[in-house]
């Protein structure tokens, strides 16, 4: 299933730019690294925005939920990235109650996928990643 009026999807800078590309976030931290491994930066947060936008918002979701909240969907798929380069991303995404259009949620964008990376032949990219 595709998130529904995905073309008024929300992504607040702030979701990109104060944890998955803030270095000295407590938990950002690493996957900040990897960020920039394959091209991403906090000088060009808007690239990453476009790239979620084009590759996440286009396919369908691989896990629908209804919350208090509102309706999740998990999306799980490659991220073409500015070097050229796949990368195995998750992003999460809610409709709230009331609400006709999805919003981003804090960015775990890559959980998990350090060592999804390393295993689909990316070690050359992961490997000084803690």
């Amino acid at each position: 299933m595709k998130i529904p009026n995905s073309d008024r999807a929300v992504i607040e800078p702030s979701k990109l730019t104060e944890y998955p590309l803030n270095s000295d976030h407590k938990r950002g931290g690493t996957k900040t690294k990897l960020l920039i491994l394959f091209g991403y930066s906090l000088e060009n947060w808007q690239q990453l925005e476009s790239d979620i936008r084009r590759f996440r918002l286009e396919v369908d979701a691989n896990v629908v939920k209804e919350t208090p909240y509102g309706v999740r969907h998990e999306i799980s798929a490659n991220l073409l990235t500015p070097i050229n380069r796949q990368l195995f991303v998750k992003t999460v995404w809610q409709i709230d109650k009331g609400t006709d259009f999805a919003r981003l949620q804090p960015v775990e964008a890559l959980r998990g996928t350090m060592e999804r990376n390393r295993k689909a032949g990316k070690k050359e990219l992961c490997q000084h990643i803690p």
